[in-house]
């Protein structure tokens, strides 16, 4: 597709202004830019060439694709071109506009011919599309036509083009209610087949699912959701391989599938992958000793089948998906799973009330936010999760925890005056905790973690030319050095020693 029409457009005032009235495709709007600083979660440009008269924008792509976003917070590709969206909008316009008011007002009397008012309001319109279209280039389509090449630019929207606030980072709604496919199906398309591959006793792919981890934990997940008879000797080498991974949800996984099948025979290598290392060890209790019945093997396979697996993919924990996800280069996909995640807390946080005490927030869902978003490498939102998780911590061993976490992601993003403020806070929590869990700290891994981020932060603060923030900061970060524990100063001593040097060669 091309940008034929916008070019048209710009060249041709009495084009542009049809475009704009009654299509509401106004190129003069451009100027005035969005109501409010976005980007693209992708982080791809945008290239605003229009607006309309209710604060809307439209936005051109990196591929091309048209992208509209409304001034109440939701938005959509609406073609895959400005060519396709325009011809879209003007063959669906209908005659029915911000002018209706007045139009009822002008005819509120009933001395008028409403009908003939009517009629002729839709012969403008009809003119008017005829025009455009023609100066265009557009061929003449059908209604459910143009609907049907609306649908499929809408439903483009996610992954790659979710649009986001450029300042709180939160995600629009989409502009459709069109229902979308679950996470897991597309996630979980490659492992399907492969099961398929191992069913049908291919050879091949037998021996390429054992050396690809990625694959081999995809085809038991899919054996997890269709749970064949003949799929013993596959699970079985599916267990042997998957040691190879060490202690992974998917090998506890393939070990429950094996024991459901209540083979005795199989006890032998169930205990010879326990005892793979420590982790498989740690990770493998409980199995039922060499001996045992049918029956025990079954009720410990099925015990752990209850309580971590199942047999419907909408069970499992959104973390399942987006991890598998981003094992397969599904990254924004993964993205918009977690940032929708992320939203819905920020809007509703009785979503992180305990089932077991409904009056108690668990805060455990962004922690692992955060850490799902730093793998992906987005650390913008990681730091979203984190700032929510620290705000919601209440004892003071856990506020200067999240803080020390949150200092970390603020400096390796750049934000080093925010992480140097978090360094301030951390500080006079540890002055003043206002509770007894930070007896000690000194003496433990957390006194010589808060050091470490002190001298770390000096020194990119030094590296960065901050030389009055480099300054004030070092001597903080030696005062905490010097309320540490002997054994907690060891590991510090040199860092501290670079950074002091390094802060000294600042002019």
């Amino acid at each position: 597709m091309t940008d034929h029409a916008l070019r048209a457009l710009r060249e041709n005032p009495r084009l542009a202004e049809l475009a704009a009235h009654p299509f509401n495709f106004d190129i003069g709007r451009a100027a005035h830019g969005h109501v409010e600083e976005v980007r693209l979660a992708s982080g791809g440009p945008l290239d605003i060439v229009a607006g309309d008269d209710t604060g809307g924008t439209y936005f051109v792509c990196a591929d091309g694709s048209m992208l509209y976003a409304d001034s109440e917070g939701s938005a959509g590709i609406i073609g895959s071109s400005v060519d396709e969206a325009l011809e879209i909008m003007i063959g669906l316009e209908e005659a029915e506009g911000d002018d209706e008011e007045e139009f009822d007002e002008e005819y509120d009397d009933g001395d008028r011919d409403r009908d003939g008012a009517e009629h002729s309001r839709l012969c403008r319109l009809e003119e008017a599309r005829t025009e455009l279209r023609a100066a265009l280039g557009f061929p003449e389509r059908s209604p459910a036509e143009l609907e049907a090449m609306l649908r499929a630019a809408l439903l483009r929207t996610e992954p790659d083009f979710l649009l986001l606030n450029g300042t709180e980072h939160n995600a629009y709604q989409l502009l459709d209610s069109y229902p979308r496919p679950p996470l897991w199906e597309p996630v979980l398309a490659s492992g399907s087949a492969d099961l398929t591959l191992l069913r049908a006793g291919d050879g091949a792919a037998w021996e390429a699912v054992a050396e690809d981890p990625v694959r081999r934990r995809l085809a038991l997940r899919a054996a997890q959701f269709d749970r064949a008879e003949g799929d013993l000797e596959l699970l079985r080498h599916l267990l042997r391989q998957e040691t190879r991974s060490s202690m992974t949800d998917e090998l506890r996984l393939a070990a429950v599938l094996v024991g459901l099948r209540g083979d005795v025979g199989d006890l032998p290598l169930l205990h010879e992958v326990r005892e793979t290392d420590y982790d498989t060890a740690c990770g493998l209790g409980g199995i039922p000793e060499p001996g045992a019945s049918s029956e025990e093997l079954r009720d410990w396979a099925q015990g752990l089948d209850d309580s971590l697996f199942g047999t419907d993919p909408a069970d499992e924990p959104v973390s399942t998906w987006t991890d598998l996800a981003r094992d397969q280069d599904m990254t924004e996909l993964a993205r918009v799973t977690l940032i929708r995640e992320l939203d819905a807390i920020v809007m509703d946080q009785s979503r992180l009330r305990r089932p077991d005490a409904p009056r108690a927030l668990t805060t455990a869902p962004l922690r692992t936010l955060a850490r799902d978003f730093e793998e992906l490498g987005d650390r913008t939102q990681a730091l979203r999760a984190q700032q929510l998780h620290t705000a919601l911590q209440e004892k003071a061993w856990d506020r200067v925890s999240a803080r020390l976490n949150q200092v970390r992601l603020e400096r390796e993003d750049g934000q080093l005056t925010q992480a140097v403020q978090t360094l301030a806070t951390l500080r006079g929590i540890l002055a003043a905790p206002g509770d007894d869990s930070l007896r000690q700290w000194e003496g433990v891994n957390l006194g010589r973690f808060i050091a470490e981020e002190h001298y770390r932060l000096t020194r990119v603060l030094a590296d960065a030319h901050l030389t009055d923030e480099a300054r004030s900061l070092l001597p903080a970060a030696d005062a905490i050095l010097g309320e540490l524990s002997e054994n907690g100063t060891k590991g510090v001593r040199e860092l501290a020693e670079e950074t002091a040097a390094r802060v000294r060669e600042l002019s």
